[in-house]
């Protein structure tokens, strides 16, 4: 197993989640993301997996959205997250300083599909789910 096989499984360990396939794949073969995807024109940015713990740690996701996991965002305030109080876990954005899930903005229904549509649609800005 790579060392950052590892990493995956002591972050999945950590937060107590097992990571979707396609995330495992992208941690595997990519690592990490930061920049403006053209043609949308939208800076996003998915954090390596030695900054998931810190990450996530920071801003006390996992108090404010119990089974959220933050895996990157637009660079500023909005944070792309995983909802794991869902099976499969969908992808939504949330505002830093949101108190709640009740803000959330779905995004995709996974992370392949939210990077194949991303170029296309940049960020979702819809209204909030209820």
């Amino acid at each position: 197993m790579s060392s950052n096989e590892d990493r995956i499984t002591q972050a999945e360990q950590h937060f107590g989640v097992r990571f979707p396939e396609d995330y495992r794949h992208f941690l595997t073969t990519h690592g990490s993301m930061s920049q403006f995807v053209l043609p949308a024109d939208d800076f996003l940015m998915i954090n390596a997996i030695t900054e998931l713990i810190e990450v996530n740690k920071a801003g006390e996701f996992q108090e404010r959205f119990p089974g959220s996991l933050v895996i990157g965002g637009d660079g500023s305030r909005e944070l792309l997250t995983y909802d794991f109080r869902q099976d499969p876990p969908l992808l939504a954005l949330l505002d830093i300083s949101a108190p709640d899930w009740s803000s959330a903005i779905h995004q995709a229904s996974s992370l392949a599909s939210f990077l194949e549509e991303f170029p296309r649609s940049g960020w979702k800005w819809d209204e909030p789910e209820s």
